[in-house]
């Protein structure tokens, strides 16, 4: 264990809200708010819990579906000294020996001292619908088979915690039936009616993967996958670049859905570089301006942005401060049961917390009761 430390004088986020106070901490949270007095001097920063990016493709060249535990561990690093603690390193569709091989770097990665947390694994890829692949390339995907999903989890160590799958395709009910028993099963990539996602939902899905992106979009006949999730009380994912969401939608999502929303990165390995040309589960993408698609098309590919930039646009476009914090630490800790140990400042919790200055820029990090920049 480590030693204890104090910090105070910061506006700290307890329950939904901030509150000047401190934190104490060894590598688990000790005492937080206003009875932590005598520590060191936050200068009024804000004091918020370490981000959870539970869909992250990929950073600074590097990539999850690579099996590449150099590339984890430079991942882990950026991440971190962007305030994010935490990361599910999230699979593109590809054939199982490359998704095999992905699964096993994941569970033999070491975390570096100065790099994230991974929480587990997301399985973006290949249960999906071919009319809605989007940037997952259409010649790895996979009926939904939940042989096939027990092993990569095996693989992976059991780490799986979130899986994507379009419900509309062959066994996908029975699928979510049996994976819903073993990790978080979330509606993406699909084509399905509003009728097929409820029917999807009632069998055990519990989350949407990138609200409106990949999927039909929200009509007044035809409410489809997001009226489907808020009738069902689903956690929804969203991406807040500006980019994949128009900010009015983004406005109205955190409206509609309140604390059951989860801000998400996306990112690709373009993420922290230059525009170029990158790669993306073995289809090309180029990035202009900060914005990637498939190389020769409209079609958006993902983010170039961290999950903290994210959190800021959310801000800029109108999201309450409060409501987006929720949306990018409790809120997704929920979604992949692990918010009893991430996600919060309370007692008893993993010391994984960011000070921020009032223009939301990252003064310090840290994770286990370690400061890491």
């Amino acid at each position: 264990m480590r030693q204890s430390m104090k910090i105070t004088n910061a506006k700290v986020f307890v329950n939904g809200k901030f509150e000047t106070g401190g934190i104490a901490f060894s590598d688990r949270i000790e005492a937080i708010g206003q009875a932590v007095s005598d520590g060191v001097d936050a200068q009024g920063c804000y004091l918020i819990p370490g981000l959870i990016d539970v869909h992250t493709h990929a950073a600074l060249g590097a990539d999850a579906s690579d099996g590449d535990p150099a590339g984890l561990i430079t991942m882990s690093r950026y991440y971190a000294a962007e305030g994010v603690t935490s990361w599910c390193p999230t699979t593109m569709t590809l054939k199982e020996p490359e998704l095999t091989n992905a699964m096993h770097a994941i569970r033999d990665f070491e975390r570096p001292s100065d790099g994230a947390k991974i929480a587990g694994v997301h399985l973006e890829g290949p249960f999906l619908s071919l009319k809605k692949c989007g940037a997952q390339n259409p010649d790895n995907l996979h009926v939904p088979d939940v042989d096939l999903f027990t092993r990569l989890n095996r693989a992976s160590g059991g780490r799986v915690r979130l899986v994507t799958v379009a419900p509309e395709e062959p066994n996908a009910m029975e699928f979510i039936r049996e994976v819903s028993k073993v990790c978080t099963v979330s509606i993406g990539h699909t084509t399905a009616s509003y009728d097929v996602a409820s029917k999807a939902y009632a069998a055990g899905a519990s989350h949407a993967t990138h609200l409106f992106n990949a999927m039909p979009p929200l009509a007044h006949r035809e409410p489809g996958v997001v009226a489907a999730a808020m009738d069902a009380g689903a956690t929804v994912e969203l991406i807040t670049d500006g980019l994949h969401i128009h900010p009015a939608v983004v406005r109205l999502v955190h409206r509609l859905f309140g604390e059951k929303l989860v801000l998400i990165s996306d990112s690709l390995r373009c993420a922290g570089m230059p525009d170029g040309d990158y790669e993306l589960g073995g289809q090309p993408i180029t990035m202009k301006n900060g914005k990637a698609t498939l190389t020769g098309t409209d079609t958006l590919a993902g983010s170039s942005i961290h999950l903290m930039e994210g959190l800021r646009r959310a801000v800029r476009f109108g999201v309450p401060l409060e409501a987006a914090i929720l949306a990018a630490t409790r809120t997704p800790a929920k979604a992949i049961g692990a918010a009893d140990r991430i996600g919060s400042l309370e007692p008893g919790m993993a010391a994984d917390f960011v000070l921020l200055d009032p223009d939301l820029r990252v003064k310090a990090v840290y994770i286990d009761g370690a400061a890491i920049s």
